[in-house]
């Protein structure tokens, strides 16, 4: 018995032969602009979420220097700073206590330890 010859394996005469390395070459691009796109696409997500304003290459330098916990702790800095800058928040008189709320006390023998 005779195996057939390796090099007809990889032969790509007509279109259905390309197709599924096109799709792959397609699948890497699109893998490696994800990846790319990555502190760009976090940026604007925090722009619109919290109206703070970050760089896309500061995001990159963080990841590069301290990693995940870096740029979660310039996150956090942010918020907090952005925060900060509000000041206080004020309490109008009418939006006391309603009454719907219970004290710990009465919750406190229904929870399981």
């Amino acid at each position: 018995m005779k195996l057939p010859d390796v090099s007809s394996l990889f032969e790509m005469k007509t279109f259905v032969d390309v197709a599924p390395l096109g799709f792959a070459v397609v699948l890497f691009l699109i893998l490696v602009i994800s990846f790319r796109s990555r502190a760009t696409v976090f940026c604007q997500y925090l722009k619109a979420m919290t109206g703070v304003t970050l760089s896309p290459k500061e995001v990159r330098r963080t990841f590069k220097a301290q990693g995940q916990d870096g740029v979660r702790t310039l996150f956090l800095d942010l918020i907090i700073r952005e925060d900060l800058k509000t000041g206080p928040l004020t309490i109008p008189e009418g939006a006391q206590q309603t009454g719907t709320t219970r004290p710990i006390s009465s919750v406190r023998g229904k929870i399981s330890t």
